[in-house]
């Protein structure tokens, strides 16, 4: 399995496509979008922080235990850090496979460790400097 895992500051730049060979039938791409409204409050936007070198950690270990479950060809993880204003992406997986179903649990499965456990923090605010 190929595994990429970005971190980045500026807006996420999607990589192009290249499919590594002929037995990918399925290309899924997840876009997870600042939304304008937490409950009844309207938001400017998010902040994100990140552990890096445990979150990359993380990661690899999750994606390798959830392909040996949902056979994967690659994964490409780009999760942005500092502000982010409502509208844009805060954070970008696409996932190639040979089906569609192996794909889709994959990517759902990701998403919810991800939430659980990686170091990735968000806030309404940037925190106040030292």
């Amino acid at each position: 399995m190929n595994t990429s895992i970005t971190f980045t500051t500026g807006p996420i730049i999607i990589p192009a496509l290249e499919l590594p060979s002929r037995e990918i039938g399925s290309v899924l791409e997840f876009h997870g979008i600042v939304r304008e409204k937490e409950g009844d409050s309207l938001l400017p936007g998010l902040f994100y922080e990140a552990h890096e070198p445990m979150a990359r950690k993380l990661l690899a270990r999750h994606f390798t235990e959830l392909a040996a479950q949902h056979p994967i060809d690659s994964i490409c993880f780009i999760h942005r850090l500092g502000q982010v204003p409502t509208g844009e992406a805060s954070l970008y997986l696409r996932v190639l496979s040979s089906h569609r179903a192996e794909g889709l649990a994959f990517l759902s499965e990701a998403v919810i460790r991800l939430k659980q456990d990686v170091p990735i923090w968000k806030m309404v605010e940037a925190p106040a400097p030292w």
